[in-house]
């Protein structure tokens, strides 16, 4: 992102709270007949929804159950021979799936000794997702520091995490950034460090390069009191890839946990429709994974749960209109 890019990606930010009449008539035409066509799919994360299965089982279980997209297993792909990894593509195509976005693999968020180790296996691991045809990461921030203060954490993930999109860069591998919202999370800590979407992109205008954008989880952006035109803010590239849950009913808001969510719509509690409306109204063509983290999920069968979090997906893309 050069200067420029930068100066209007933070104005754009500033301009996200004003809700003027031209906003309010965008927010209006989301509900309205004339919805852009969908470009997001519908992917299936297997770690998301609590099953374990390697790259071909995911395929397999993603194309069974009518997904659109699966996960990218960066570390395996990278593994493979070009014979192997043809093998694999040509998979892909006849289930006609495309691949998601990939887990990061470098442990930014500890000491300088664990970061640099694991920066040394990014180039092979980027240089893999390329010749795999996987153009997305996606990893998440720590939300609080029990050492660093807001600044000093600031600093230092700017830097450390430009120095990984520098790598993925070199390979056309985008990088999403997943800030976490609930009060639970950022407050457990002395100090708070990014929980909303905000903070988020003054991180992202801080490390300055093209390829580094947002992962949107509707359960962060509820719990951050984030709003319909913060979204509406942000061009479809911005979002690297997106994360769709629902909050359980009964539990305060500043009282729910992290680790304890719904699937899509299972409440209502969190508008997904609005969520994703704005989202197909800014264009964003990547995955939307369901990622509950719910125990009766986790409790099913590799199956189960991917028919659960495929009807969920479905449900809730339909209200897109």
């Amino acid at each position: 992102m050069n200067a420029s890019n930068r100066r209007d990606f933070i104005r754009t930010a500033a301009l996200s709270g004003l809700a003027g009449g031209a906003l309010l008539q965008t927010l209006c035409t989301l509900h309205g007949a004339e919805a852009k066509p969908r470009k997001m799919t519908m992917d299936l994360t297997c770690g998301s929804i609590g099953i374990a299965a390697n790259q071909h089982e995911a395929i397999e279980l993603a194309a069974k159950h009518g997904f659109e997209s699966v996960s990218a297993d960066g570390g395996y792909l990278a593994s493979l021979s070009d014979d192997q990894l043809a093998e694999v593509k040509t998979l892909m195509r006849n289930k006609n799936l495309a691949f998601g976005s990939a887990g990061l693999p470098v442990e930014f968020r500890l000491d300088e000794n664990r970061f640099r180790e694991s920066l040394k296996e990014l180039p092979r691991f980027a240089t893999g997702l390329k010749r795999a045809g996987v153009s997305r990461t996606a990893t998440w921030l720590s939300p609080a520091d029990a050492r660093l203060t807001y600044l000093q954490n600031f600093r230092q993930h700017a830097t450390r995490l430009r120095e990984v999109a520098k790598v993925l860069q070199e390979q056309e591998v985008r990088l999403g950034l997943e800030y976490v919202g609930p009060k639970t999370a950022w407050s457990a800590r002395l100090y708070p460090f990014v929980h909303t979407m905000a903070e988020l992109r003054e991180l992202i205008a801080e490390i300055n390069l093209s390829n580094v954008g947002l992962v949107l989880d509707s359960w962060h952006w509820w719990h951050a009191g984030d709003k319909p035109s913060d979204i509406l803010a942000l061009n479809g590239r911005d979002v690297i890839a997106v994360d769709l849950n629902d909050a359980p009913g009964s539990i305060p808001k500043d009282q729910q946990l992290d680790n304890h969510r719904e699937l899509p719509c299972a409440t209502g509690r969190i508008d997904v429709a609005t969520f994703l409306r704005c989202l197909n109204q800014i264009g964003y063509d990547g995955p939307v994974r369901a990622e509950p983290f719910n125990e009766a999920v986790n409790k099913m069968s590799k199956d189960e749960a991917c028919a659960a979090a495929a009807a969920a997906l479905r449900k809730a893309v339909g209200l897109i209109g």
